[in-house]
């Protein structure tokens, strides 16, 4: 016997350089599930509609959305209406909150990218254990001056579009958010700060006199250490699962993705995006906002953050 049907809400939102939306596609895409009238987040950019749904029913009724916002080239959310707005952030940083993987940058310093690259590819896409592609990874990294993490801070890492306005509207609205990575300490503290974090958990690089070792201080922080950290700081603030936001787009994220109430693959591997309760393909991280609910006068920073100086520049 199915359930009483639940409000849920469906959030469509515009690709980040594409058309905006119109009101007679929303209807067209959300029709044959009875939504009520379009409420316009942000006119042309991002609309939430309504409908009635048994819980059962919303496996079908998400992938019938999602197969009209692919063919219409834009993205969408479903989830249950009630309980949207979350109170903890747990992100991914590489190729989620910054454009880049810095072990990608880092070999490239050591004239390595075409040797490392792939690699870091195939970790994501699951078809490596992350583990061990991590340490073989960083043991052909041996001998590279630390400053390196310096320049590549100052002249190649870029902000995703949207992830300052992210960081900054859920903690303006009470949430706590936490930068949580595979990737290196050097990189995530200072990226969580200059977006406004409130902390960072990642991997360590160990180093001698100044150079990199071309090991990671144990234990490596993989799969398993993403989703005990949404699991601790969501235990420490004593919240519920529905409150909880993760988003990533590896597939060291999965666990964590499934642990969330709204886990999100963001712009993700096919593995991770097939897997995900939610994805983001076109859009840029402000989706996470509109998906929660929030209007285009609620977003704290829609301006990208000026470019990340290292510590030590001028």
């Amino acid at each position: 016997m199915s359930k009483a049907p639940v409000e849920h809400v469906a959030t469509f939102i515009a690709a980040a350089d594409g058309p905006p939306l119109s009101a007679g596609a929303v209807a067209a895409w959300s029709g044959a599930v009875g939504a009520g009238a379009i409420d316009w987040l942000e006119p042309g950019v991002a609309a939430d509609v309504t409908f009635a749904l048994a819980p059962d029913a919303l496996p079908q009724v998400r992938a019938a959305l999602q197969a009209a916002a692919d063919a219409g080239g834009v993205d969408v959310v479903v989830q249950r209406k009630a309980g949207r707005r979350k109170l903890l952030l747990v992100a991914d940083m590489d190729s989620t909150m910054i454009e880049q993987e810095c072990v990608d940058e880092l070999a490239a310093f050591a004239g390595l990218r075409e040797r490392v690259a792939p690699i870091t590819a195939r970790a994501m896409r699951g078809e490596l254990d992350f583990e061990a592609a991590l340490r073989e990874r960083v043991a052909l990294l041996a001998g590279l001056d630390v400053a390196i993490v310096d320049t590549i801070l100052r002249e190649r890492v870029t902000f995703t579009r949207g992830a300052s306005a992210l960081v900054a509207t859920m903690r303006a609205h009470g949430a706590y958010a936490a930068l949580v990575t595979g990737g290196f300490t050097c990189f995530a503290e200072r990226i969580a700060a200059r977006l406004g974090f409130d902390e960072a958990r990642a991997n360590r690089l160990e180093t001698r006199e100044g150079r990199l070792t071309g090991a990671v201080t144990p234990p490596i922080a993989g799969a398993g250490a993403k989703l005990a950290a949404l699991e601790s700081l969501r235990a420490a603030r004593a919240l519920p699962r529905e409150a909880t936001l993760a988003v990533g787009d590896g597939a060291n994220d999965l666990d964590m993705l499934a642990a969330a109430g709204l886990g999100v693959a963001f712009h993700a591997k096919p593995k991770v995006a097939a897997a995900a309760g939610a994805r983001i393909d076109r859009a840029d991280l402000t989706a996470l906002l509109y998906a929660q609910g929030f209007r285009r006068a609620d977003i704290v920073e829609l301006q990208q953050p000026s470019p990340l100086r290292a510590k030590h520049a001028k």
